[in-house]
């Protein structure tokens, strides 16, 4: 098995800036650099490092992934990160850009000549390069059951009808594409990821929990009721600020602590 490590910020090396220009352009080349983290775990004596990579705008789509993919083709193709859908839908290139979690795919390279320093989600082990270990994620996820749970069955044996009503208290909860850039945003997850459940996990229980559909909201409380489940989140909001697709993971928190102390 891999040996896995998270990266401490003092001890990453820099290395040689490695260049991508495409000869042929005729406009003045509109030269951008990214230090990109690399830690390859199959080389022997690898550590954590930046490695800086410098390319034409030019050249270039508007976005980091757009960069990133740019990188991997015609300059280094050892580079590794996840990538999807390129349109905020799959969450698969969730990373720490600029010091701010966020999708490469929805994230502009910025123009202003600083370097743009892009990192794994935080407090996260450490696959390879840009790639976390989502282990532990998804298994919080899979802790909270997040399916329709119901005895009865549908009136016409089709399909469980809801009111118009009862479908938008899921509004800014069923949107969720499991990024992870909340929970990894959060300071109590950092610490207790082992037991905390995060903001993404528990905004998913809360979205079940308001479905008029399901039958199982005081068993799901219950789950929730131990000193470390959920009430670790001490509404700092970080995860609220982090969120690329502008959702409200300590809403959700706040409201199943509501019905819970009810």
């Amino acid at each position: 098995m891999l040996s896995r490590v998270v990266a401490a910020r003092g001890l990453l090396a820099q290395t040689p800036v490695l260049t991508a220009v495409r000869c042929s352009s005729t406009k003045t080349p509109l030269m951008k650099k990214f230090s990109i983290y690399r830690w390859d775990p199959e080389k022997p004596g690898d550590k954590p490092h930046q490695q800086t990579y410098e390319i034409d705008l030019n050249d270039c789509g508007p976005m980091v992934l757009d960069a990133l993919i740019k990188i991997k083709n015609e300059v280094d193709p050892t580079l590794t990160f996840r990538r999807s859908c390129r349109e905020g839908i799959c969450g698969s290139c969730s990373m720490n850009i600029d010091g701010t979690n966020n999708l490469a795919c929805l994230c502009p390279i910025t123009r202003d000549g600083s370097e743009m320093k892009i990192r794994p989600l935080p407090h996260m082990y450490v696959v390879k390069d840009l790639v976390p270990d989502m282990t532990n994620f998804y298994q919080q996820y899979k802790a909270i059951e997040p399916w329709l749970q119901t005895s009865k069955q549908p009136e016409d044996g089709k399909e469980f009808l809801q009111s118009i009503a009862d479908r938008k208290k899921l509004d800014g909860m069923y949107e969720c594409i499991l990024c992870a850039c909340c929970s990894t945003s959060c300071p109590s997850y950092w610490w207790n990821g082992d037991k905390y459940l995060g903001p993404a996990a528990l905004m998913q229980a809360r979205r079940w929990m308001a479905d008029s559909r399901d039958e199982r909201k005081t068993e799901r409380m219950d789950r929730l009721r131990d000193p470390f489940s959920m009430y670790r989140c001490h509404t700092i909001m970080n995860c609220t600020k982090a969120c690329p697709k502008h959702l409200n993971p300590g809403k959700a928190i706040a409201e199943i602590k509501r019905d819970m102390a009810m």
